[in-house]
């Protein structure tokens, strides 16, 4: 039913082969982030000045309905 199969003994791991695993990770994580930066910056940029022209409207329509109108008349 069971087979008996003796376990392999795993390789040990060398600093080596972290540095060198991890290295290849970075290289190919860099290389989509470098790809994608100029197009997020650009949607960054329309985003923010979309969200400045709608506060400013909104603030310019907010004085508008706060502000009196003061008439000074000399005697």
């Amino acid at each position: 039913m069971a087979k008996n199969t003796t376990p392999e003994t795993p390789k040990k791991i060398t600093p080596d082969d972290l540095k060198n695993k991890l290295q290849s990770f970075q290289g190919d994580v860099q290389g989509k982030v470098d790809d994608k930066k100029v197009s997020i910056a650009g949607v960054a940029a329309g985003g923010a000045t979309f969200l400045m022209l709608i506060f400013f409207l909104l603030g310019k329509r907010s004085g508008k309905k706060k502000s009196a109108v003061v008439e000074i008349r000399r005697v």
